[in-house]
């Protein structure tokens, strides 16, 4: 930092220098009441076009070191997950970021400050995410991938907490069951007594790494100009990450990934013999009232699209659907006046399957740590006309389950 003041100084005091000379130059046209004359004139626009360009050196170091305090400001202050923040979000908010990292994907020339600017974040960055020489995305990048994300996986378009922290450190996730406990009356003067004491307890999301696998681009798509890499990418990584999380946000068995939504949940009904790829009205109303009605307000239902069929098939004892289509604007299907969310990796129907969720999707958390990298591998696939691109983002998920806030249906065994 010290060696950079000085330099810094030492082109202030050189472009100081080339002023003085210009505005010799200049002062003594002025006093003999004349213009430059050819000599003067290259003279002095060689000064100008020096100190101009001392100017942009200076302009440039001097953000690299407010940048670098700002970091290192922000490395000693707690994060919301309780980490150390230690790399500039707001280097990747810029627009000069996301031109300099989408120009150097698609391989095109960058300059020595766009180079450095990337240089600087990766050196800087906290990310364990990928290996080697990945490049953090655009912040716009990233929030845009996880809303697309949502197009590939039932967990995120439910009610499901979403977490984003900075960085991938242990985030414990309080369980407290308290439901036996209640007020009671106590006479004048008598001792208010003890109940139970709640009941606690914790899940810890930790941060597994995810990988979109290679993702494939001709040299000739990268090279016409009319191509979107940006949105490309997007798409291509987003339902890569979207089914891949998704499936382990809803089966995961906690061990070496995440906890998975059915996974966590608790038994709400078991189907009758004979059931084992059916459902009835009176499971599904039994499952819905094996829920506390703390949760019932805003519960929903899940399933696969196969359970759907069977599920609008179903008919009241007044010979009604029960499914009901929503007509209103933005108003959602329902079935027993509960929205739903078909997710495919729910098990369809079959012997023991818990092919039906239902409760508070809330209390079901997703933890993203915001520091998607992405590596260009231009040299392996040159064989073959191609560049290759792959992603790395770190997830996790748990349900925070005091109290059984989602219960199951599953399929009779016989």
């Amino acid at each position: 930092m010290a060696a950079q003041v000085t330099t810094i100084i030492e082109m202030r005091q050189e472009r100081a220098k080339l002023w003085e000379q210009a505005k010799g130059l200049h002062d003594k046209a002025t006093n003999e009441k004349r213009g430059f004359d050819a000599a003067e004139q290259e003279q002095y626009d060689k000064l100008m076009a020096e100190s101009d360009r001392l100017k942009a050196t200076i302009d440039r170091e001097e953000r690299f070191i407010q940048e670098q305090a700002e970091l290192e400001s922000r490395a000693v202050q707690p994060s919301a997950d309780g980490g150390s923040e230690s790399r500039s979000k707001k280097a990747i908010e810029t627009e000069e970021y996301r031109r300099a990292f989408f120009d150097m994907m698609s391989g095109r020339e960058i300059n020595n400050e766009q180079r450095s600017m990337l240089q600087e974040h990766r050196a800087l960055s906290t990310s364990t995410s990928a290996p080697g020489a990945g490049y953090t995305v655009p912040q716009g990048f990233y929030n845009s991938l996880i809303e697309a994300m949502k197009w590939y996986g039932g967990m995120r378009q439910s009610r499901a907490t979403v977490l984003r922290t900075a960085s991938g450190n242990p985030l414990p996730i309080p369980n407290v069951d308290d439901t036996g406990n209640k007020a009671v009356i106590v006479a004048e003067n008598t001792a208010a007594g003890l109940g139970p004491d709640p009941s606690f307890g914790q899940k810890v999301l930790g941060a597994y790494k995810y990988s979109s696998k290679t993702i494939l681009i001709s040299i000739e798509l990268l090279q016409d100009s009319a191509f979107d890499l940006e949105a490309y990418l997007r798409r291509a990584i987003a339902e890569r990450f979207g089914r891949g999380t998704n499936e382990h946000f809803t089966i995961g068995t906690g061990v070496g990934q995440p906890q998975g939504a059915v996974t966590g949940a608790s038994q709400g009904k078991v189907g009758a013999t004979g059931q084992t790829t059916s459902i009835t009205v009176d499971d599904l109303i039994d499952l819905e009232h094996s829920v506390d009605p703390a949760y019932r307000g805003i519960s929903q239902f899940m399933f696969a699209d196969s359970s759907l069929k069977a599920i609008k098939k179903l008919k009241d004892n007044m010979g009604r659907l029960l499914w009901v289509p929503g007509v209103a604007l933005n108003q959602p299907d329902s079935i027993l006046n509960y929205s739903y969310i078909i997710n495919s990796d729910m098990p369809a129907m079959a012997a023991n399957a818990k092919s039906v969720l239902f409760g508070d999707f809330s209390k079901y958390f997703i933890r993203d740590v915001m520091d998607v990298t992405i590596i260009r591998m231009a040299e392996k696939y040159a064989e073959s006309g191609q560049v290759g691109f792959i992603a790395f983002s770190r997830h996790d998920g748990a349900l925070q389950d005091a109290g059984g806030p989602l219960k199951y249906y599953a399929n009779s065994a016989t």
